[in-house]
């Protein structure tokens, strides 16, 4: 079968919209069922890489603010903003992608991410 000069525009976009479309789709419902979970952060530092512009996840703890304040529950591990603010800078000035405070904490969610995965 002849591709017309015409249809080849056309069917280079209808692929790029299915494409993107199947991307979409598996990342919302397919990646979730084995556990992968992929953030913002995450694309746009696969798109941006090579441009200059450096992307950093920060994954904070519970901070003493006025919001937090007004929470019913215990906050495990909770600091003060200058304290957030602090770690914050330094991972800023670092090349790490990802930062997650307090480090108990964090531990303490990855270990509960595994736990519902086996739970499966």
């Amino acid at each position: 079968m002849k591709q017309s000069r015409l249809m080849s525009p056309v069917e280079s976009v209808a692929n790029v919209i299915v494409g993107y479309g199947v991307a979409v789709v598996t990342q919302i419902l397919i990646f979730p069922i084995f556990g992968l979970h992929t953030t913002l952060a995450q694309n746009l530092r696969a798109d941006l890489k090579g441009t200059g512009l450096c992307v950093q996840l920060v994954n904070p703890g519970f901070v003493d603010t006025r919001l937090t304040r007004k929470n019913d529950f215990r906050m495990p591990f909770i600091m003060t903003p200058d304290k957030a603010a602090g770690t914050i800078a330094r991972h800023m000035r670092s090349r790490r992608f990802s930062r997650s405070f307090p480090a108990l904490f964090a531990l303490a969610l990855k270990l509960r991410a595994v736990l519902m995965l086996l739970r499966m």
